[in-house]
């Protein structure tokens, strides 16, 4: 009975420590997995304003404020001019890709042409784009969700910083 006691201790010993051990695991493995949900994957090809591919490489080093935005909606339509006015300004730092709400790829394409909007778009309904979405959070639109060169999400509330801040927008994510 007195060498069973020991081999008991070491046992509950040796199980504490194995659960410990898998337990760290999944919280580590877990908190990999929260940081990676707030990654916005961008196409290795985009549209531009005339439906062709262009490659993503173009926007290397640059923040990119992925516009959620759709051609039947009023508030898009408005806010539109003003984001391209802004693009425009800091077009060295800072550039636009469009995840449009539109129904078909030709009204994407309609909605691109009419604005003259100066960036590229994600393909229509594209699984890149529904998971750019589902990462975002949108519930509405317009929505304008800022990341970083890494495609990290350092703004959802690019809409109303733009709005509010002007350019100062700029400086603003800068420091985030």
């Amino acid at each position: 009975m007195k060498n069973f006691l020991p081999c008991r201790v070491v046992f509950l010993l040796f199980l504490y420590f194995s659960l410990s051990v898998s337990l760290i695991t999944k919280v580590l493995a877990s908190d990999d997995k929260e940081e990676e949900s707030d990654v916005i994957i961008i196409p290795e090809t985009l549209l531009n304003i005339d439906g062709e591919s262009v490659s993503s490489d173009l926007l290397k080093r640059k923040y990119i404020g992925l516009y959620f935005s759709a051609s039947w909606c009023g508030p898009c339509r408005k806010f539109t001019p003003r984001l391209i006015e802004f693009r425009n300004k800091f077009v060295d730092d800072f550039e636009v890709i469009l995840i449009g709400a539109d129904g078909s790829a030709k009204a994407q394409a309609n909605y691109m042409k009419k604005y003259s909007m100066p960036w590229l778009a994600m393909k229509n309904q594209s699984p890149e784009a529904k998971q750019a979405s589902k990462v975002s959070g949108v519930e509405f639109i317009p929505y304008l969700v800022v990341i970083n060169s890494s495609g990290k999400i350092i703004s959802k509330n690019g809409k109303a910083e733009i709005s509010t801040k002007g350019f100062e927008a700029m400086e603003y994510w800068k420091k985030l």
